[in-house]
């Protein structure tokens, strides 16, 4: 039967397995678990177990298997294989060669039988191993050699075989047929979130060496370059390791600054010399990492060198003489520094952006790095891509190699540093816990967020107490729009670009912007005004700029201005200081939040006690377009928030919600939770004064926080908002909602004109 290979899923990746859709296992005659013969071109042949396809390869003739089988096949992605019924006989002894370098002591055999259970091996293969924590992901693990077997040919490791460590070690055993090679260091498989990316750089990267005759038979020169961009640690270098493994071509790579000479054209004799050995051995890949470092823009370059090996570069990818079949990838995490001529068609065709991976994304990337891994049951690696927002793949790598190294830890007493050899039974009790990940996620800062503060709050509505007009027309302008897109596209209806939460202080205006951020799953990036102001002309500016740009990048994300009105005050007041610092930070705020660049999942939440003092131009609809008024609580809302704080106090039988919300006419959200934070330290301080210290840990239990207590509190604590103040507050909504009307009566009476 031939079959066309695809890349298998990365959680399967490693385990000897080729998915085959169910219609052809029927036409096979084979079932889940049987072997498979997968033969390639030439002399390639590869030994399989049939594994069930996906549901959405049903009736397309489609195998899947991984890296290491399509290299033993001598096959790539997209190409046909033959699919037939193999014979493969239970081994009844294999005997494995170790690498020099491993030192273990003990006995290993059940260990690597575990893992090879179920696995077909040939004399001479090579297995990427993982002992333990010691090989972490695929790229990592340790290379066994199988130096022989009983019955000889291809065989299945059983729980009955008898597993031998051979003395010669696995360098010195010759590799087999079906051993081909090494490993490659990577593949499709390890790559996780970025499928439509590589989908991309495959199409201008292999048709055209494959196929040349497509591009001839539509009269057009195949692509040339492909340069990838996007944050650091997305995976650009490690995609373009990916497709010179996976295609069968000569690989040259140029770091940036290992070509740079500080005598007279030697850098751009380097390049030369890179690009000729490349085209005596095409089709190659010529991959240039860090582009910007020997490409910078030729007016901003400072030496004369840079300005010779761009203009060098440029001749090379698109000079005179023709290339052949030389194509460029060039990888930089600052494209705009790059120099425009290289970024035209014929250089580089087609820039790709590698963006920060999304939900689905980061779930496989942790797939990826946690394959070879010893993890408890209760680990689930769906809750940890839920919880890391702004992380890219080296981020992920750095939790799961963390969350391992907590592992060593615990068992760092057991091994003796001072032998040279570690014991097997050490080895097999290695396991990476729950805590392991959770403890190794407290220390890692997401990458594509470092410049700007973020988090993702883990505040929720249950936290805010009252406020239910507003906590509603907070969720229909942000939570909606993010939620449910389709409804808004249907009705062509552009959602709020922000909102404007004003109230005097305390009454729960931050709380409410965490809360809102962590109901619609988004980053949050957290601005305290005064931070963006600099005393250096411009430096304002950009700071609003790039927490724009990172919001972009990180989408989707709710920027969070917190006092908003010490930044963007009026223009024209004279209040931003000699400088007018202020007025330029508030006209670049009006640019990102209204300009030509959209902002697209993004929404800006500011909060501000003085919303008098704020340019009237960042009021208007299509910036901050709500304006949600945050009132002192009522009597309703002062005892929905007694109950949140003390929802896990032990209160006494006689303190009486009802009767305090009444008492504490005046108070905000801010005033009541330190009247219920003074009643407990009013309990505790007549708790430790009455009990005998080494009787504290008994009694404990016992302690109550009773009225008594509150009625202390409430003479402790005053309320913040005056009558005055409250009116005030009142004046300044009826003045947003007459100013409201009026621009919606102006928009009627222009649509009737």
């Amino acid at each position: 039967m031939k079959l066309t290979v695809k890349p298998l899923k990365q959680k399967d990746a490693g385990r000897g397995l080729a998915a085959v859709d169910r219609r052809s296992m029927e036409d096979l005659g084979v079932e889940n678990g049987d072997y498979i013969v997968i033969e390639g071109r030439g002399q390639g042949r590869a030994v399989a177990r049939v594994w069930p396809g996906y549901p959405e390869d049903e009736g397309r003739g489609i195998v899947r298997i991984d890296g290491k089988l399509r290299q033993e096949a001598g096959v790539g992605i997209d190409d046909k294989v033959t699919i037939e019924t193999a014979d493969v006989k239970p081994a009844k002894r294999v005997t494995i060669a170790l690498p020099q370098n491993l030192q273990i002591r003990g006995n290993i055999a059940p260990h690597i039988r575990d893992k090879l259970s179920g696995q077909a091996i040939t004399q001479g293969q090579a297995i990427p191993f993982g002992f333990g924590l010691m090989g972490m992901g695929s790229g990592q693990s340790i290379p066994l050699k199988v130096a022989s077997t009983d019955p000889e040919g291809t065989v299945v490791v059983t729980d009955s075989t008898d597993i031998q460590i051979s003395e010669r070690p696995a360098e010195e055993i010759a590799e087999g047929a079906a051993g081909g090679e090494a490993r490659p260091d990577v593949t499709y498989e390890d790559i996780g979130g970025l499928e439509g990316e590589l989908e991309q750089v495959r199409e201008m990267i292999e048709l055209p060496m494959r196929h040349p005759e497509l591009f001839s038979r539509l009269g057009i020169e195949p692509p040339k370059g492909v340069l990838l961009h996007g944050p650091p640690g997305t995976g650009k270098t490690l995609m373009a390791k990916a497709v010179a493994n996976e295609i069968d071509a000569h690989f040259q790579t140029i770091s940036g600054p290992e070509i740079m000479s500080k005598y007279y054209g030697e850098s751009e004799e380097q390049l030369r010399e890179v690009f000729e050995e490349a085209e005596q051995n095409a089709p190659a890949i010529v991959f240039i990492d860090e582009l910007d470092s020997i490409a910078p823009q030729r007016e901003e370059a400072g030496g004369d060198v840079e300005r010779r090996v761009v203009a060098q570069l440029l001749s090379l990818m698109d000079g005179l003489e023709e290339r052949g079949e030389v194509t460029v990838i060039a990888a930089t995490n600052r494209v705009d520094a790059v120099d425009p001529a290289l970024r035209r068609p014929g250089r580089f065709d087609r820039e790709i952006e590698i963006g920060v991976p999304d939900r689905e994304g980061r779930l496989e990337i942790l797939q990826v790095h946690t394959r070879g891994m010893p993890m408890a049951d209760d680990i689930d690696l769906e809750e940890y891509a839920d919880n890391t927002h702004g992380f890219v793949g080296a981020d992920l790598e750095s939790l799961s190699k963390e969350s391992a190294m907590n592992a060593l830890r615990r068992i760092r007493p057991q091994i003796d540093l001072e032998s040279d050899e570690i014991p097997a039974d050490v080895l097999d009790s290695l396991q990476v816990t729950e805590n392991d990940f959770k403890e190794a996620l407290k220390g890692i800062e997401p990458s594509a967020l470092r410049e700007v503060f973020v988090e993702v709050p883990d505040v929720t509505w249950n936290d805010v107490g009252g406020l239910e007009d507003t906590k509603e027309r907070l969720r229909e302008t942000i939570q909606w729009p993010l939620d449910f897109p389709e409804v808004f596209t249907e009705l062509d209806m552009q959602a709020a670009k922000g909102v404007l939460m004003y109230g005097p202080p305390g009454t729960g205006k931050t709380l409410m912007a965490k809360a809102v951020a962590n109901e619609s799953d988004s980053n949050f990036i957290s601005i305290k005004g005064p931070e963006l102001l600099s005393k250096w002309v411009g430096e304002s500016e950009k700071g609003v700029r790039e927490v724009f740009s990172k919001a972009r990048e990180n989408a989707p994300t709710v920027v969070f201005f917190d006092e908003i009105d010490s930044i963007a005050t009026e223009r024209g007041s004279g209040q931003g200081g000699g400088s007018q610092v202020s007025e330029r930070v508030v006209s670049q705020l009006l640019t990102e939040l209204d300009g030509l660049e959209e902002l697209e999942d993004v929404v800006v939440i500011a909060t501000s006690n003085r919303p008098d003092l704020i340019d009237s131009a960042l009021l208007r609809p299509g910036r901050l377009d709500r304006h949600v008024h945050v009132p002192v609580p009522d009597e309703e809302a002062r005892r929905a928030i007694f109950e949140v704080h003390t929802r896990e106090k032990p209160l006494a039988d006689d303190v009486d919600l009802d009767a305090l919300a009444q008492k504490t006419e005046g108070y905000v959200g801010a005033d009541i939770e330190a009247v219920c934070r003074e009643a407990s330290m009013a309990a505790s301080r007549e708790f430790i004064q009455s009990v005998d210290p080494e009787q504290i840990g008994e009694s404990v239990g016992n302690v109550r926080v009773k009225a008594e207590h509150f009625e202390a509190a409430l003479d402790e604590v005053t309320q913040s908002v005056t009558e005055e103040t409250r009116e005030r507050y009142a004046e300044i909504e009826e003045r947003f909602d007459t100013a409201e009307r009026e621009t919606q009566d102006r928009a009627v009476g222009g649509a009737f004109q």
